[in-house]
This record gives C-alpha cells, structure tokens and sequence, in this order.
C-alpha cells in the first residue's frame, strides 16, 4: 500500500456540554496540526498517489473554512461536541468528497488531529 501525507493547521474556539469535559465546557481555544493521509494500493499512471501540490491545496481549503471560527457559532455543529475526534472525521469526509477520492483509485484516507505534543486524535475510513 502506498501513501501521501500533508500538513496544515488550525486554531478553533468551542465549548464542550458534558461533565466529562470539566473545564473544557467552557468557551476555550485550540490550535491542531492536521495530518492528512490517502493510500492506494498501485500508483497511477504517473507514477504517485496523489499530486501532493494539488492534495495540499484541497487540504488548506478544508482547514481554512474551520481555521479562526467559533465552532460552536457553525450551524452545522450545532449541539455537537467538536472534539478532536469528531473533527478529524468532518476533515476527512471533506478531503474525500473534494479528492473526489474513490474515482482517482484511493482505497483509505486517514485524517490525525495533534493538539500537543502529546495528544492527538484520528480517523480513518476505507474508500
């Protein structure tokens, strides 16, 4: 299996409802560094997964419509907890759906949010 991963960032505001949450319940800020992955199992014509120029481009377009929001002001994520997790999934689901993924002959794309150092949440999802 092959792969291409790319990099970018953003910085959020939210607020979490739950216990669980503690003092994440209220409004907070967050800065992640976002990995993006796809994978194939031949290369294309080409001779590449995917043009990283081009998948670097999708990616800061998915990132920048996140990127500086109040998440919790976003109607779409209205009454969701925006973890980590639930980000990295709403980042892949974008990343497919403009990759126009299945179509280029990608088979698994995996999206790693890192908010430290030492924490990082992600999703992966076959195609």
């Amino acid at each position: 299996m092959f792969s291409v991963t790319v990099r970018d960032h953003m910085m959020v505001a939210h607020s979490f409802h739950g216990e669980v949450f503690g003092p994440a319940r209220a409004l907070h800020g967050a800065t992640f560094v976002v990995d993006a992955t796809v994978h194939r199992a031949e290369l294309d014509p080409d001779g590449i997964v995917v043009d990283i120029g081009e998948f670097s481009r999708v990616l800061a377009g998915v990132v920048g419509e996140l990127n500086h929001r109040n998440l919790d002001e976003v109607p779409e994520f209205a009454g969701v907890n925006t973890t980590t997790e639930f980000l990295a999934r709403v980042v892949a689901d974008r990343l497919v759906e403009r990759l126009d993924a299945p179509a280029r002959g990608l088979s698994r794309v995996a999206v790693t949010l890192h908010e430290s150092h030492v924490a990082w949440a992600s999703y992966e999802r076959d195609l």
